[in-house]
């Protein structure tokens, strides 16, 4: 296969965030590849074996200001495999590589267990992350690479957006008032301000480069809240009246927890992230909330 020519944004996996941020890319008259498993709308075929050290499938990509890996890399040596066999294959590019990672590796996100999330404590992205999560083994590889490697990660919340809403979750995540009982806070990010902070990391990397960051909208969501506001009929329900028990087991649970009105306090709620940081260093605010 060919090179590809050069581009602006290399999209390693073109999946949902792909659906934000080409468009934004194409607004902003900027160039791009992406890469799929199959090659479909063409995109170019390109599947990461993180044990492989076949450097083939890698010189198909185009040369990239910025590499944007979208798919998650679960253990030690994948990062620097990947990256360390690009640069390989493309000895006259120095990208900048943006790793989109979890917010689940300070805390295991919406599925730890119920008493770590009530644990109430603020967490920011310099706080103790879990070292044992395959995920962070992966992403402080990258980290490691910097300075030599440009590196960045952000660290992401609940990705909310186009096909993928959570009210479609409620149901699922409480079947039954038991399981509603114990659920606490909810961190959300749009598709489209992930697109945002992508462009945002790419155009400043001077302040980007060798860190971390944690992505939500700034605000903290109560389950409970959504529930209630919600029912378990999902994005695709037309009845304005929330349907399903999730309205009368919310009632009845802030009757039996003295909760006077919604959302609950952080306090109660107990997962509570910080993302203050990453608006303000780089001069921008979440656009889109409140799903």
């Amino acid at each position: 296969m060919t090179m590809q020519n050069d581009v602006d944004i290399l999209i390693l996996g073109a999946g949902w965030t792909s659906t934000f941020l080409i468009p934004l890319l194409e607004e902003r008259s900027l160039t791009y590849g992406a890469t799929t498993r199959s090659g479909r709308d063409n995109t170019i075929p390109f599947a990461f074996d993180q044990d492989s050290e076949d450097s083939d499938v890698y010189s198909a990509l185009p040369g990239a200001k910025t590499i944007v890996i979208t798919f998650p890399i679960n253990d030690k040596g994948g990062s620097e495999r990947l990256t360390r066999l690009y640069r390989e294959t493309h000895p006259n590019s120095n990208p900048f590589w943006v790793q989109l990672g979890s917010t689940g590796i300070w805390d295991g996100g919406r599925t730890a267990p119920v008493e770590k999330k009530r644990e109430y404590t603020w967490k920011d992205r310099h706080s103790p992350h879990q070292t044992s999560n395959r995920r962070a083994i992966a992403e402080d590889e990258l980290l490691s690479l910097s300075p030599t490697v440009k590196v960045s990660i952000l660290n992401l919340c609940g990705l909310w957006g186009g096909s993928r809403s959570m009210r479609n979750y409620v149901g699922k995540v409480a079947p039954i008032k038991e399981a509603l009982k114990e659920k606490g806070s909810l961190h959300l990010i749009h598709g489209y301000d992930v697109s945002r902070a992508i462009l945002a990391v790419h155009e400043q990397q001077d302040k980007a480069a060798g860190n971390r960051w944690l992505l939500t909208d700034g605000r903290i969501y109560d389950w409970w809240d959504l529930a209630s506001a919600w029912g378990d009929g999902g994005l695709a329900s037309q009845d304005p009246v929330p349907s399903g028990p999730h309205p009368g087991w919310v009632r009845e649970l802030m009757d039996e927890d003295g909760i006077k009105a919604l959302p609950r306090s952080p306090e109660v709620l107990g997962r509570a992230l910080d993302s203050r940081e990453f608006w303000s260093t780089f001069g921008l605010s979440p656009a889109k909330a409140r799903p």
